[in-house]
Order: structure tokens, then sequence, then C-alpha cells
């Protein structure tokens, strides 16, 4: 008689080596049959079973060029991880605007759209907004919707862990679980996370941070907000409130955004910010004088979170970004008398993506751990 638990054991084995070899390809493409076996310490056949399963479902496939040159004889036969086998999404929903990206599983973004979005939608309408634009991005440039491993949203406000949101810019918002709304029944999961957070890992993925580990990412703009990673780890709180010094009006970081404010000419279609950063280029002493006010404003929040985590790096991004360049020194300045010392400071330059773009690596995140995570037990 058969043996059911020695049956079970086989299948699990089965699962764990197929994850190792999937997990080979994916740290490293393309690999030979040979060199996944010496890689993975897997015997050929087994390696040969991994790799027809994983063609089978779609996530490895045979590579037409080697990384070397090629022997005498029949060529070896290349295979890698197809990061076309899926798609995660992305989208950063702010008072102002929506960016929605479309990446594969490399990280590669394949499609992309930014949306106005008026500051005086009500809740109700900001979701509808949001629903609709996710479903017409996709339907527009998703191939399958079931290719569509993951999506995460950016949004502003606290996000705790299971997902509930605390928003001051979107009240409405507030103790709604908003994954589940956004819930379209496809396969992937969809994830909710504050919007600084998500900027912070965009930094460390792609931007300013990509070698740091201790980092204080400011979000400015409308709004100044800030999130932080220690040891290369995103620090979210017991609550998902980490950082959200602009909460306390003391520290003066909540009434920043009115530093930005500028009454001088604007080009056709050109922002208010833009516009101060031309006049700060020019050397208007109006718009230097606006500068400065807006990093006195920063300065006591961000001297606070120095003195708390001492940073390496602190990275500068979201609407204020344009005026960094007279933004940074200036900010050193201030600094210098609230902390010990002052870290580095750093100008993003994701620009209005880099939200949508932490978005797009957390949804990563998530899709990597379910397929590469041991499936032996």
């Amino acid at each position: 008689m058969r043996n059911p638990a020695r049956g079970h054991d086989l299948i699990a084995l089965r699962r764990l080596n197929t994850t190792v070899v999937l997990r080979a390809l994916h740290r490293r493409s393309p690999q030979t049959l040979a060199g996944l076996a010496a890689g993975t310490g897997l015997s050929r056949p087994t390696v040969e079973a991994a790799v027809e399963e994983l063609t089978g479902r779609g996530l490895v496939g045979e590579s037409g060029t080697g990384t070397g040159g090629r022997p005498p004889g029949r060529p070896a036969r290349h295979f890698r991880f197809r990061t076309e086998a899926g798609y995660v999404l992305g989208v950063d929903i702010g008072l102002h605007k929506m960016v929605l990206l479309l990446a594969d599983l490399g990280g590669t973004v394949v499609a992309a759209r930014r949306d106005d979005v008026s500051p005086e939608l009500t809740g109700g309408d900001r979701l509808a907004l949001l629903r609709h634009g996710i479903e017409t991005f996709l339907a527009a440039h998703a191939t399958r919707r079931d290719a569509v491993l993951a999506r995460c949203v950016g949004v502003p406000g606290m996000v705790d862990a299971g997902g509930a949101i605390t928003s001051v810019v979107v009240p409405e918002w507030s103790g709604v679980g908003l994954a589940r709304l956004l819930d379209d029944g496809g396969p992937g999961r969809t994830l909710i996370e504050n919007d600084v957070n998500l900027a912070v890992l965009a930094e460390r993925w792609q931007g300013a941070a990509t070698l740091v580990g201790d980092v204080v990412c400011v979000l400015t703009g409308h709004r100044v907000s800030c999130g932080l990673t220690i040891d290369g780890r995103l620090h979210r709180g017991r609550r998902g409130g980490a950082g959200e010094l602009g909460m306390l009006p003391l520290l003066g970081m909540s009434t920043a955004q009115q530093a930005l404010a500028w009454p001088g000419a604007r080009g056709t279609g050109e922002s208010e910010v833009a516009a101060l950063a031309r006049a700060a280029d020019a050397g208007e002493p109006r718009a230097l004088a606006a500068v400065a006010d807006f990093a006195a404003r920063l300065a006591p929040g961000v001297a606070a979170l120095a003195l708390a985590v001492d940073p390496e790096l602190i990275v500068l991004t979201g609407g204020a970004t344009p005026v960094g360049r007279h933004l940074v020194p200036v900010l050193a300045e201030r600094l210098r008398p609230l902390t010990l010392h002052v870290p580095r400071i750093a100008l993003s330059t994701l620009g209005e993506r880099g939200v949508a773009l932490g978005a797009v690596r957390k949804a990563l995140d998530e899709v990597e751990e379910e397929l590469l995570a041991d499936t032996a037990s």
C-alpha cells in the first residue's frame, strides 16, 4: 500500500526544488541547466523537471543567447525568468494628481498615465475617479486582466497593518477598507500604503538612496510628511504613522507650503512652484526669500527626525523639488544649529512618478514573496 505521508513529502519536495530553481533564475538570467544544477546544488534531472514545470506555468522560457562564448558542438540551452509573464500596477492618488504605472515582473515600466485631480473632490467622487482610472488604464495597456498579479495604491494618510486609512487630506476615507472597495475580482492582491512610505521605497530602489540604509524622506508640496527606513527596512510604526511630524502644529510643517505661494508672473501652463523656481534661478530676491522661508518652516520637523533617527541621508521629494537646488543649501544651514550634525541632503530625481514607483516596488515585493517563498510546508 502506498504511504500517503511519503507521497505528500515528495510533492512538497518537488515544490521546494521548483521554487529554488525559479529563485535562481529570478536572481540571474539566463542560465544553462548545468549552471542551475551547480548553483542550486540540485541534480540535473531535478533541475530539468523544475524548468519543465516552470515553462508550463509561463514563468520560465528559453533564451536565444547565452552569456559567454559558444563551445564546439551543440550549444547549451539557456533559460530565463520571463519578466513578461505578469504585471504589477502602481498608483499615486494625491490631492491634485493621479499617476498610474504598469510594470513587468522585472520592474520595467511599460505604460504610464498622469491625470489632474480637483482638490475639491469628495471622498466618494475621488474613489470613483480612482476606480475608473485604474479600469481604463488596465483596459488600455494590460493584455490580460489576470496577468496583473498585484496592485498598490499610495494615499495621503496613515495606513495601519490592516489597510485602514486615517487621512486629514481625504477625511471621508478614514476608517475605510479601500483595498476591498478597489478589488476587481482579479487574481492579485490590492495593497494600500501611505504615499511618503512609498516615496522612500522608490528612493531606495531607483533614486537617491539606493546604497543607504538609514534614510529620511521628506515629501514636500501642498503638504509635508516624512517617511523613513532603518537598516534598509521601511519603518512604519505600530499604526503606520512613523514620521508623520506634519501632524504636529508646533513644528510648523503643516503650514510650510504657504511659503511657496508666488504672486509673480507665470508662463502659460506653468505651475506656481515652477514659476517660483524660475524666479529664484534668476536671483529674484522675493523668490529666494520664499525658499528661505520654506526651509525655515521645514527645519524644526526635519531636525527632530534627524535627532531621533540619526539618518545618513535626507531626501527631498514631491512638489517642491523644482526649487530644490536653492532649498538644499538653505535647509542645511537652518539645520546646523538645531542638530548634532547635518546629514547629507539629496534631491530626488524621480519627479512626479516617485510615489507610484514606490507602489510598483511594493507590489513587486508582494508578487516575489508569493512566487519565490519556500512552498515545502
